[in-house]
């Protein structure tokens, strides 16, 4: 295990000596990848890291097919693999024993059969939500998150530049977005980060529409929303163009959205309240007449999940600091004409600078011009 994840679990351990409790349990595989360097994706078998403060113990459990794998990425953890037909709470027990007095564990990732079994298997424990901790962790982004999220953002603006010169009239959404999702490998991506959004005109107006049978025609709207996952970490980029001249309403909307993306990154400073953000964006578009038509916050977190802390919205009173990692995506949405969004992803740095690594233009793009 190196440094960077040695140092991730003595603060979990010490965290656990802070609270007195005597084990914790984490069994979401990012926050375990998080925590040792070792990714997987059990499915239905069990996994979890099991920190015993008690015996000083780091105790990786893992479906036996992935005991090589975990030994090379947890070398400092010691591995317990489970076989198909084994109990894995027998297992627990086994290693940690049967007596417990408080235990931490994920309470928003603990199915209820789960606890169930932990009763079974720790009759006299107590348990305590470690999650908050380890979020709260993972929330400020070091250097080294950032270089790979990079390198995720990097390899979806050329994914964006492929769009804007392959899209044609013509072209179904759907025929779009399999090209693109190809691109994604092309160029390196482990695989898309989620639903590739392709929408053309009017449907453009749907934040979360689904790709479909629409043609691109003249004058739509085409709204690109992607982002790859590229060794774990995850890039988030929007960018709208135009197939045609469009028209001056078109223009005026887009210019609108532009101006308020830039006013929400301006807006962006350490000790300010997250809220401001939202509101330098809303307040614009809202001054455009086009209030009514921003229907959503203005952005997220993101980095080991696509979505995750901060909740950029304007009634989140919580203080910017350093190492925070989030989206910022204003967008209108007219059911008769379609919509716009510009997305970017915004960096803190541990000096305190507002970094966008984003960097695909904002100019407006005009396709077949």
């Amino acid at each position: 295990m190196s440094e960077l994840f040695q140092n991730r679990v003595g603060a979990l351990r010490a965290f656990m000596a802070e609270q007195g409790l005597d084990a914790a349990m984490v069994t979401n595989p990012i926050n375990v990848y998080y925590l040792t360097g070792f990714r997987c994706n059990p499915h239905e078998r069990f996994l979890a890291l099991v920190q015993d403060n008690r015996n000083e113990q780091t105790l990786l459990f893992v479906p036996s097919l992935d005991r090589e794998a975990a030994q090379a990425a947890a070398a400092g953890c010691t591995i317990v693999p489970i076989t198909d037909t084994e109990n894995p709470f027998e297992v627990l027990r086994s290693k940690v024993g049967a007596t417990l007095g408080t235990m931490g564990v994920e309470k928003k990732d603990v199915s209820f059969w789960q606890y169930e079994r932990l009763r079974e298997t720790f009759p006299d424990a107590a348990y305590t939500d470690v999650q908050p901790f380890i979020m709260g962790l993972r929330l400020k982004k070091t250097p080294q998150d950032i270089a790979y999220v990079t390198r995720a953002v990097q390899i979806i603006e050329q994914v964006v530049e492929h769009a804007f010169t392959h899209a044609k009239i013509g072209m179904t959404e759907a025929e779009l977005t399999a090209e693109l999702e190809y691109q994604m490998r092309v160029f390196g991506a482990d695989a898309p980060g989620f639903d590739t959004i392709v929408l053309a005109g009017k449907n453009a107006a749907l934040p979360h529409g689904k790709p479909g049978a629409k043609k691109l025609e003249e004058n739509d709207f085409l709204l690109l929303d992607m982002g790859v996952v590229k060794d774990g970490y995850y890039s988030d980029i929007t960018r709208t163009f135009i197939m045609g001249e469009g028209t001056d309403e078109q223009v005026r909307i887009y210019e609108t959205v532009r101006e308020a993306n830039q006013r929400a990154i301006d807006a962006v400073a350490v000790g300010k309240p997250l809220a401001t953000i939202d509101r330098a964006a809303r307040e614009y578009i809202e001054s455009c007449g086009y209030g009514p038509y921003f229907n959503h916050r203005i952005g997220h977190g993101l980095g080991l999940e696509i979505h995750e802390e901060p909740s950029i919205h304007g009634e989140n009173g919580n203080l910017i600091q350093p190492g925070l990692l989030f989206t910022i995506e204003p967008g209108i949405y007219l059911p008769q004409v379609g919509g716009v969004r510009i997305e970017d992803d915004v960096y803190i740095t541990e000096k305190g600078e507002v970094q966008v690594i984003t960097t695909y233009t904002k100019e407006l793009k005009r396709i077949g011009c």
